[in-house]
């Protein structure tokens, strides 16, 4: 028996894992002692627990746990190693480049360098939604001090080739930033092998909380130091200020300590429920086409167009599952999607795309029922638009 409603939005964010919970819940109000306090056991006994979840959050990216540094998500993360690079170290340059389908949370913080005086190229992606280290190339300057290219998409799954952008980026002694908020997790990463100076990630997509994340920031060969978005009592090595929340440091910890012990079982999990909702809707209904690489993507992101129905009016018509229709963040707009739009898609195809994210909590019955009343939803809708039924028609 499948419960309802069946959550699919795992792109959007993630439940939290029992296990996490469990690790958190001693720290809300049995110790609860500031991290900062280590003048008696309270302060102390917080301070070795955010350690130990310091040392988690590294080792699963390779990383040294002073590398470090805790912030409030992603978003602040990727602002801190934009506005804090760009900032700090301005005198070298005032270049930066970064890809047309990254998330706002860095396309926003680019814009506003842009209206600060610094220079930002923007590269477009080929269909599939990639970059390549050859454009990378081409875009470098003498002036350029920062490439920022996110690790996989939040809306069509596609990975990016940071290993070799990396690389490129260690030969010109250019600093590289990567959102690795989808990827974390699902695929290995490695700071030292892929070359990466800063990488943003969230506990809220991996199983863990809300409200905390973290910002790697790579501390020799070069050491870098972004310029601080906050100031105060110069936590977190100087370059984020503020009390440490502690049960949500914790629960970071556990989620990344669980992914690194189960990652290589559970993505060839949920892997093969992609696979089996790919084929079963597709080997079900015509006019269906995959958004994104279809080899070189997140286990999890199954990113689909489906031609003569409205995606909204899916969703709608799909009240049992949760999914979407594009971006989190930009769930209440009309517009077609422009991550969407920058792999080709026409405004219909790309209003017509609907995102599945799967994680380790979904189950192949879950599967099943969404594949039948996906195929049901497809065709009804299909069939209250006669302009679809005339495009199928038509030889």
């Amino acid at each position: 028996m499948v419960k309802i409603p069946i959550y699919m939005d795992n792109n959007a964010t993630t439940r939290v894992d029992p296990r996490v919970l469990e690790a958190m819940l001693p720290y809300f109000a049995e110790h609860f002692g500031n991290a900062a306090s280590r003048s008696h056991a309270f302060g102390r006994e917080a301070k070795e627990a955010v350690d130990q979840a310091r040392e988690q959050g590294a080792s699963l990216l390779g990383a040294g746990p002073r590398e470090i540094v805790f912030t409030s998500g992603a978003t602040e993360s990727n602002n801190l190693a934009l506005k804090g690079v760009a900032g700090m170290y301005r005198k070298n340059g005032s270049h930066l480049i970064t890809a047309v389908t990254e998330h706002k949370a860095v396309i926003d913080p680019c814009k506003r360098l842009e209206r600060e005086g610094f220079r930002v190229t923007f590269l477009p992606v080929d269909h599939y939604g990639r970059v390549t280290p050859e454009q990378v190339a081409e875009a470098l300057t003498d002036q350029t001090i920062l490439v920022s290219i996110m690790a996989a998409n939040n809306e069509i799954g596609t990975l990016q080739p940071i290993r070799e952008i990396g690389r490129l980026c260690k030969e010109r002694g250019v600093l590289f930033h990567t959102d690795t908020v989808q990827a974390v997790g699902k695929v290995p990463l490695d700071v030292e092998a892929m070359g990466i100076d800063l990488l943003s990630l969230t506990a809220h997509k991996i199983n863990g909380p809300k409200g905390i994340g973290a910002l790697y920031v790579r501390s020799r060969n070069p050491r870098v130091r972004p310029e601080p978005l906050i100031d105060g009592g110069g936590h977190e090595g100087g370059m984020r200020s503020g009390t440490l929340p502690v049960p949500q440091i914790v629960g970071f910890g556990k989620a990344c300590a669980l992914c690194q012990q189960e990652m290589k079982e559970e993505t060839a999990f949920v892997l093969r429920l992609r696979e089996r909702l790919h084929q079963g809707i597709t080997r079900r209904l015509k006019g269906v086409s995959l958004n994104g690489h279809p080899t070189e993507r997140l286990p999890g992101n199954l990113n689909l167009a489906f031609e003569g129905v409205q995606g909204d009016a899916l969703l709608v018509a799909l009240k049992d599952v949760a999914i979407s229709s594009g971006s989190a963040c930009l769930s209440a707009s009309l517009d077609p999607s422009y991550v969407l739009k920058a792999i080709g898609l026409s405004d219909e195809l790309a209003l017509s795309s609907v995102r599945f994210g799967l994680d380790r909590f979904n189950t192949e019955e879950e599967v099943d029922y969404v594949i039948e009343h996906v195929v049901q939803a497809v065709t009804r809708l299909r069939r209250m638009n006669p302009l679809a039924e005339l495009a199928r028609a038509a030889p």
